[in-house]
């Protein structure tokens, strides 16, 4: 991973889409303004600014419209933070007019909408990073070189557990949250293609799975407990053109929130990545009592995105190209059967109101497991989870 200083780049930023997650990219910009020549120069969303930002904001353009925004400032970037389904629209409108972009993941709802977007990018001769801050950090670099060098044996598989906690506030956001479709249009919003995709998308990378004919079988089961269209309780399994088995299970309904980790199990050994800290634990079968730990800060997407542009020597990190890997995955998860609901006996509510948060009895355990062991949750024998299993095969058409 080559990197540069921030204190010489230079580049005028607009951000589409304030509230929300759009709050953390608002923060990103302005600490990277107190050391760098990167300037926030507008922001847009349809629900105006509050009180609190409207004061943070008074110094740049703010609209109601993307494309009136970027007529008035020009920006060299464009941060997209806006709801799923209208990710690609914005994204035209900003390469319409020179600005290159940082896209929320996922990048579009479908594969098909994938590849034209991706066509559109090429044409423009513009780039696009695409916002998996997991993959910002050098620990998963550092992992590739630890099974390269055989440092566990032979890889048997990968697992990623993710288990989390959101109220119903959470979907409550907006209409598409929670949505597998939204007026007739794909939306995708669950737990494995939203929040949790992180986990999908570091799995690919250290496999080295990132194109779009890497990935084959994909056995998927989605379930949710909360009153939505998508799911909030899922697992899928995978298997890679490298042989690779990769087992993901997630889950919003969880006792506690956890730290995601993704798992290289080995024939001698394995190897963890709690990818939100960048840590990277070593842990091999002769030396079962000793744990090597490192430390991997994460490069901040926007900082490496101009960097890339005033140097092109400075790797990308996550060029929209390869994300086509977890875009098969997402267009598997879409073209599965809906969610499978949650008997509420299996499941307990807390909590009222937007407060209200449900728990699925035994999965922060399953979750675990299911990655432990490369296991589906109707595998483990999970009493909520019989016959749910959506298999899509090699050479299967998931763009349809």
């Amino acid at each position: 991973m080559t990197t540069t200083s921030s204190d010489g780049l230079r580049a005028t930023v607009v951000l589409a889409g304030l509230h929300g997650h759009g709050r953390s990219h608002l923060a990103a910009v302005e600490a990277l303004s107190r050391r760098s020549g990167i300037r926030l120069a507008g922001v847009c969303d349809p629900v105006p600014p509050s009180a609190e930002d409207a004061a943070r904001l008074r110094d740049v353009v703010v609209t109601t419209r993307l494309d009136d925004l970027l007529d008035e400032v020009r920006p060299d970037v464009t941060i997209i933070c806006t709801p799923i389904h209208t990710h690609a629209e914005l994204a035209r409108q900003a390469l319409a007019r020179g600005s290159h972009l940082l896209l929320e993941k996922p990048p579009t709802p479908t594969y098909d909408d994938f590849e034209a977007l991706l066509a559109d990018v090429d044409a423009s001769g513009l780039t696009c990073q695409v916002g998996f801050q997991s993959l910002g950090s050098p620990a998963v670099d550092r992992i590739r070189e630890l099974v390269r060098s055989g440092a566990v044996g032979e890889v048997v598989g990968i697992g990623a557990e993710g288990a989390w906690v959101r109220e119903r506030a959470y979907y409550d956001r907006g209409r598409w949250a929670g949505r597998r479709s939204l007026d007739g249009v794909p939306v995708v919003d669950g737990v494995l293609t939203n929040p949790l995709a992180h986990s999908v998308s570091a799995a690919l990378r250290i496999d080295g799975s990132e194109t779009p004919d890497a990935v084959r079988d994909v056995a998927v089961e989605l379930y949710r407990a909360h009153d939505i269209e998508a799911d909030d309780t899922s697992c899928l399994r995978l298997r890679t053109r490298r042989g690779t088995v990769i087992t993901v299970a997630a889950t919003l309904c969880a006792t506690r929130t956890h730290e995601p980790v993704v798992t290289v199990h080995g024939t001698r050994g394995r190897i963890a990545l709690a990818y939100k800290r960048g840590e990277v634990r070593v842990r091999t079968d002769d030396r079962a009592e000793e744990v090597q730990v490192s430390t991997h800060p994460p490069v901040p997407l926007l900082e490496n995105l101009v960097a890339h542009l005033h140097d092109p020597s400075v790797e990308l990190l996550v060029p929209l190209r390869s994300t086509a890997g977890f875009m098969r995955v997402l267009d598997a998860v879409r073209c599965a059967p809906d969610p499978t609901p949650i008997p509420p006996e299996h499941w307990t509510a807390h909590g009222s109101g937007p407060a209200e948060r449900r728990v699925v009895h035994g999965v922060d355990e399953a979750v675990t497991e299911a990655a432990r062991r490369l296991r589906l949750f109707s595998e483990l024998g999970v009493p909520w989870a019989a016959g749910a299993m959506s298999t899509v095969s090699a050479g299967e058409e998931l763009g349809s």
